[in-house]
């Protein structure tokens, strides 16, 4: 890149457009160093000396700056657009921030640009390349304070020197002194306009709240005086994140304006929390929803501030649980309740019950305290329990994703738990439950073949299913189930109807699962090697049974090829060292040994054991043994098997040769191959 750059400073009819439109691009590089050599060729071609127009006689040295700079804002506009990147504005002034900082960092410009009306010489902003600019803004903000390296561009940890963190601390110094006085009449301005309002309402995260002094005050009341009124007109999610994550800087502990801030925040909560219970007053009525199409909205308006605002602040003071709880009962009672108002009350009661576990046990607690905690995570747990049943899909995963979070919460409550603050929080899931949240993944995560085509066109022509997002949608409600097995909150035999799925779904979910299986290794090496001998034989037996009565393998049933494959990368999973998975290896051995054998009695040459053909399965498993443990199992299976069986060369106990073979290291297994190989119902019916 440094050498293009040198050519074309030199040759300048060398490379063509083309060649300068294809080296640009690499400013969306994820080699950060490769991205800001790029961002300086793309400043020093297109940006340093863009066309400007012609100055009038007189025109100040001010006003030529100001030219040149909206002459060089358009030329970053106009290279942006045309390569159609709209998701990587961050990308671009993460690699222009090292060439082109004082441009980016001129944000009296940018907001001039944004709140004074443009005199006769200029162009107004569009409204695609007013929006372009709000971005810009905020990017160039947030790399101000928080610098490189943005996510998927981190070449390793990066060690801030002394001199970059006063800068960027001076940095940070300007733009709170900056838009604290302009950014109340830029919320004024786009109070209606929520997609650019959003971006405005993140500026004040990245506020240096412990430096302004008190000189401040009434700009930052008019700030608050903003965000009120923003999150008052408006609903928007993202909107409500931006407005919450601002208020939580706004109160930081360290901050001069944090009694300002948190006041402004109660008058809010105090006001949703009135109105919510005026409305639920005057909408259920002996324990019936009837309210009209205004009080549902205002009721879901509500609920979703509230929602947003509990998230990040324990709003128990206020008695949030009680009333949106109620909503809950009025739908399990007699249901007739909006989908997305039912979503909205599972998330606020979701985030009540996680703020309760986080301060239960901060002080000395009773036994009283804890039984009510407990009542109410048990009421939670139920209420969720029987939401997964719902006819609607998104109440079922927004009641799974709930369950899992106060489930898990719970059990990291218990390990960290300090005896010296009385009785914890005791709570575990029934058997009943345990068994839907596996029955949830299995129907809405492991989908048949028939729901992997990349787009779905519905039958009365509702649009295409978006892949990805379905996709990263089941990874998310795979990884909340995952997370229940590895902190306990599940038993580890559980994760077999997990692990069954690890070769189907590779592609899909193959990381989650490797990373589980993993987790439980650590947990309990044991347990976990006998989760996946019970998923082998699972899978084992249900082909079995399949092929048995003579029944077409449905589509759910794994070949014999398949569940050999599975075993050979669960025997992968256990690494190099021999050593430390020893006790595990020999564990499936012997398991698979008496699985096999057990109860059985030879009657004949040709009488083998029903479930022999698994032994093939279980050789997998022996090229991980040390050549002593290879000895052990060999001698553990010949207590299982008489003389006559070992010496037996019959077809039906080929897979004893074979595992045989694979113990003791030797060629006798190869006349087996053929057999092995095969998916054939011969192959299980001996």
């Amino acid at each position: 890149m440094r050498l293009l750059m040198a050519i074309a400073q030199s040759c300048d009819d060398v490379l063509s457009q083309a060649d300068y439109k294809h080296i640009f691009q690499f400013v969306y590089s994820t080699h950060r160093p490769l991205a800001a050599m790029a961002g300086e060729f793309l400043f020093t071609r297109l940006l340093s000396n863009p066309a400007v127009p012609v100055m009038r006689a007189g025109t100040s040295e001010e006003d030529r700056h100001r030219d040149l700079t909206l002459a060089r804002v358009r030329a970053l506009i106009q290279f942006y657009t045309e390569n159609q990147l709209h998701q990587h504005v961050l990308y671009l002034v993460d690699s222009l921030w090292d060439s082109a900082g004082s441009l980016l960092k001129d944000w009296a410009f940018f907001t001039s640009l944004l709140t004074v009306h443009p005199s006769s010489s200029e162009q107004a902003l569009s409204s695609t390349e007013e929006a372009l600019v709000i971005e810009i803004l905020l990017a160039s903000v947030r790399q101000a304070a928080e610098g490189p390296p943005l996510a998927g561009r981190s070449t390793g940890k990066k060690v801030i020197s002394t001199k970059e963190k006063r800068l960027q601390t001076d940095d940070c110094a300007k733009l709170t002194e900056h838009f604290l006085k302009v950014l109340p009449d830029l919320l004024s301005k786009y109070s209606e306009d929520a997609e650019k309002l959003v971006y405005f309402l993140k500026i004040p995260q990245y506020f240096q709240t412990d430096t302004c002094g008190d000189e401040y005050m009434e700009s930052v009341q008019a700030l608050l005086t903003g965000l009120e009124a923003a999150v008052y007109t408006h609903t928007d999610a993202a909107l409500l994140e931006a407005a919450v994550r601002s208020y939580h800087n706004l109160c930081a502990n360290d901050s001069h304006w944090q009694h300002l801030a948190a006041s402004s925040i109660s008058q809010l909560i105090q006001r949703w929390t009135h109105t919510l219970g005026s409305c639920l007053e005057n909408a259920v009525s002996d324990g019936t929803f009837i309210g009209d199409e205004d009080k549902k909205e205002e009721i879901l308006s509500t609920l979703k501030k509230l929602t947003a605002f509990n998230n990040a602040q324990d709003l128990t003071k206020w008695g949030t649980y009680e009333l949106v709880s109620k909503l809950l009962v009025v739908e399990l009672q007699s249901g007739g309740m909006p989908v997305e108002m039912i979503t909205e009350a599972l998330s606020c009661v979701c985030y009540c019950i996680l703020w309760n576990l986080n301060n239960f046990g901060e002080g000395a607690t009773s036994r009283e305290s804890a039984l009510h905690q407990r009542s109410q995570l048990r009421a939670f747990c139920e209420k969720c329990h029987r939401c997964l049943s719902h006819t609607e899909q998104v109440v079922r995963e927004q009641a799974f994703v709930c369950l899992s979070d106060v489930l898990v919460a719970h059990s990291y409550q218990l390990q960290m738990w300090d005896s010296s603050a009385g009785a914890p929080l005791l709570y575990t899931p029934e058997p009943r439950l345990q068994k839907a949240l596996l029955s949830f993944i299995l129907e809405h995560v492991f989908t048949g073949p028939e729901q992997h085509s990349h787009s779905n066109t519905g039958s009365e022509g509702k649009g295409v299913v978006n892949w990805p997002e379905d996709l990263h949608r089941r990874r998310n409600l795979l990884a909340a189930y995952c997370k229940l097995i590895v902190h306990s909150v599940l038993e580890m035999s559980m994760a077999a109807e997990i692990f069954k799925h690890y070769m189907r779904y590779y592609n899909d979910f193959g990381d989650i699962i490797k990373e589980t299986l993993n987790r439980t290794r650590q947990m309990d090496k044991i347990e976990s090697a006998r989760t996946l001998v019970l998923c082998l034989q699972q899978l084992y037996l249900r082909l079995k049974q399949e092929q048995d009565t003579g029944s077409v393998c449905s589509s759910g049933v794994q070949t014999y090829s398949s569940i050999k494959e599975l075993a050979r990368r669960f025997s992968l999973t256990f690494g190099w060292d021999q050593i430390k998975s020893r006790e595990s290896l020999a564990m499936i051995h012997r398991d698979g040994i008496e699985f096999v054998f057990q109860g059985f009695v030879q009657q004949s040459e040709k009488h083998s054991p029903p479930y022999l053909s698994y032994l093939t399965i279980l050789s997998e498993f022996s090229s991980k043994l040390l050549k002593l443990d290879k000895k052990t199992i060999y001698s553990y299976l010949q207590r299982y098997t008489g003389e006559q069986s070992i010496s037996n060369r019959e077809e039906c106990w080929m897979p004893l040769i074979y595992y045989r073979a694979s113990l003791q290291g030797t060629a006798e297994g190869e006349d087996a191959v053929s057999f092995i190989s095969s998916d054939t119902n011969k192959q299980l019916a001996h």
